[in-house]
């Protein structure tokens, strides 16, 4: 799947979750809370979708083995609880939130609070011992896949905020990678300021916009032909 049809993919799974659903009954269609939990589900989906179609015993094979399909509830619940207690500093200062999507897909949201300057693809030196926890967790749950999700508020041109948001994305992945995260769990991208979490017309709002998404993906053990797990 190349970079175009990534994002063809995106815009087409959010369209389709958000063509379905009701409003806020309020007379003024979604609210952006409501729309951000329906997006975040849309790309957990697409990142449910890229899973399958990398080379999976390949990356099976760089993992040690997948996770047997009966354990991977846990395995993944497990990870959510080390993330929330690791994190609970950042979470309760808004930096940090975690989500369990569907399909046991886990995402980690790292805001501009703390993460980047405006303009900026740098990690802040001071969300760089939260990066550190993260790939503590990460690495300690290796039979996952990670997907690096960059994002951007709308201020400047689409292509400058594609950049930036594929940018952002990237620093994240080589910061994982440096602390020993295997690149062959991971894989990122940009958005730029297509996925809005919150308005655009507040600075607080495009401070929320401006985010990196980290999506934790089990790795499963394929099925054999007679049923079994290979």
């Amino acid at each position: 799947m190349n970079r175009t049809q990534l994002f063809t993919s995106t815009s087409l799974i959010i369209a389709i979750a958000l063509s379905g659903c009701a409003t806020d009954g309020s007379g003024g269609g979604m609210s952006n809370t409501k729309k951000g939990a329906l997006i975040g589900a849309a790309s957990g989906a697409l990142v449910g979708l890229l899973a399958k179609d990398k080379k999976k015993g390949a990356l099976i094979g760089a993992v040690g083995g997948g996770i047997a399909g009966a354990a991977v509830g846990v395995y993944m619940d497990k990870q959510k609880q080390d993330f929330e207690k690791l994190l609970a500093e950042e979470r309760d200062q808004g930096a940090i939130n975690i989500e369990k999507l569907p399909e046991d897909v886990l995402m980690v949201r790292m805001t501009s609070q703390t993460a980047f300057e405006t303009n900026s693809s740098d990690v802040k030196d001071g969300f760089k011992s939260t990066m550190d926890k993260i790939a503590q967790v990460v690495s300690k749950y290796e039979k996952t896949q990670l997907a690096v999700i960059g994002h951007s508020d709308s201020r400047g041109s689409d292509s400058h905020n594609q950049a930036l948001s594929e940018k952002r994305a990237e620093a994240v992945f080589q910061y994982l990678s440096q602390q020993g995260v295997i690149t062959e769990r991971l894989q990122y991208s940009g958005k730029g300021e297509s996925d809005p979490i919150a308005s655009n017309d507040t600075e607080n709002g495009r401070a929320e916009n401006r985010r990196v998404e980290l999506y934790v993906v089990p790795i499963v053990e394929e099925e054999s032909s007679d049923g079994g797990m290979s």
